[in-house]
């Protein structure tokens, strides 16, 4: 190639700037020269935080972000139909795990909406709803999950996976959103509601007797007309909802199983993301 070229020219200017201003030569560099950057607003924070969220994805594995095995919400296989309808409305996810025998016994994935089709067809056999269990160790990497969750090695994407420990045993589970929340944040499932009517959903019935599930949006003066409780006046002028009153009284949002009590209610959590509490099932106190 001739030197004189332009593309000689501007590969030897290159070299002169890579010279005078170096690249960074890790992620801790880059990240500092994504926040010098989001500093000039040349990006705005939150694209900063997807970025920072896709870098530490790579050096994150299936067990930095399952949920872990004790507080997996499972259904048995030989349990009835009420009794799993329950467990479906209380626990508000979309797919379960199935044991059979012993909780570490997976024998397949059943979606919610497989378990309608039970109710309109009595005679279905429950085994033939199962969808196939994918298991994975805990050292699986994220990126290569989400690679396997979208399906583009195998061609059918899961949006759920076991996690195994080093012995065969079942340490957790993970699906496609505990990921994706590492990079974009929380993300809002089929249970949150974004029209007009949303207030009116932040307190449900449950099918068991007294209890409810609580939204941690709902406000502190609706579970008060609703529960005829009473709060701390000055945590009423701090806090508007629940959510954050109690992540405050116990120093840290708390995870999914762990429980508090406030204003004559016992709450305990279902759903709970690094940043917020989505849902409690909340029963009134003796």
């Amino acid at each position: 190639m001739n030197s004189d070229s332009p593309l000689a020219a501007r590969s030897f200017l290159r070299k002169i700037a890579e010279y005078l201003h170096p690249g960074p030569d890790s992620v801790a560099e880059l990240l500092a020269t994504l926040e010098e950057a989001q500093d000039k607003d040349l990006i705005n924070a939150q694209s900063l935080a997807m970025l920072e969220g896709v870098l530490k994805l790579s050096s994150m594995t299936a067990g930095d972000v399952m949920v872990a095995a004790p507080r997996m919400d499972l259904l048995n296989i030989d349990a009835g139909f009420d009794e799993l309808l329950n467990v479906v409305i209380d626990t508000a996810h979309s797919r379960f795990p199935v044991f059979e025998g012993e909780r570490d016994n997976i024998i397949g994935i059943l979606l919610a909406k497989d378990l309608l089709k039970r109710q309109r067809s009595p005679e279905i056999n429950l085994r033939a709803l199962l969808r196939t269990a994918v298991f994975v160790p805990e050292s699986k990497g994220l990126n290569d999950l989400l690679t396997s969750f979208r399906g583009e090695s195998s061609g059918k994407g899961n949006h759920l996976a076991l996690v195994v420990d080093e012995f065969g045993k079942t340490a957790g589970l993970i699906t496609i959103e505990d990921i994706l929340e590492e990079i974009v944040g929380e993300i809002e499932d089929e249970f949150d509601t974004v029209d007009g009517d949303a207030a009116s959903m932040d307190i449900v019935s449950l099918p068991e007797d007294g209890a409810y599930r609580v939204s941690g949006q709902a406000t502190l003066t609706k579970l008060s007309e609703q529960f005829d409780c009473a709060f701390n006046e000055t945590e009423q002028e701090q806090f508007e909802t629940i959510g954050g009153l109690v992540a405050h009284r116990m120093g840290h949002v708390p995870r999914k199983g762990e429980e508090h009590m406030v204003g004559g209610l016992r709450l305990v959590v279902l759903i709970s993301t690094s940043g917020a509490i989505k849902w409690f099932r909340a029963t009134r106190l003796a």
